[in-house]
């Protein structure tokens, strides 16, 4: 079983940056691709970015490009999620994600396996 655990959200104006951590226990996640998704308020969940194990594959939405960027530390089992040039619509509930499967890349969220609780992100007008 692996635990996730998103921690660095908040409240930032428009234009300004946080940084998320996910970190991971309970078991290694050695192999695993790991992504972020949020949820804003009446919205389904969606895709936001993700890495796979290596580090050779990544993928962003396209709302995010530009801005957001993702990054592992496996050695602490940990994920990263910088995120600049903030925007009232990045406003949501971010969720950090595992997915078993050794190099797949996937914005789907069925097929990641473990879930964090989520840490809020809110950026003002």
């Amino acid at each position: 079983q692996v635990q996730l655990v998103e921690s660095g959200g908040g409240l930032v104006q428009a234009g300004g940056s946080l940084r998320l951590s996910c970190a991971a226990s309970g078991r290694t996640f050695s192999g695993f691709t790991m992504g972020w998704f949020r949820q804003a308020p009446g919205k389904e969940r969606e895709f936001v970015a993700a890495k796979t194990w290596s580090g050779g594959r990544t993928y962003y939405a396209d709302s995010v490009k530009g801005r957001f960027t993702i990054s592992r530390d496996n050695a602490k089992n940990t994920v990263y999620l910088q995120m600049n040039s903030l925007k009232p619509e990045d406003t949501a509930v971010y969720y950090c994600a595992a997915d078993r499967a050794y190099g797949r890349m996937s914005t789907q969220s069925l097929t990641y396996d473990y879930w964090g609780q989520g840490t809020q992100v809110t950026v003002s007008s």
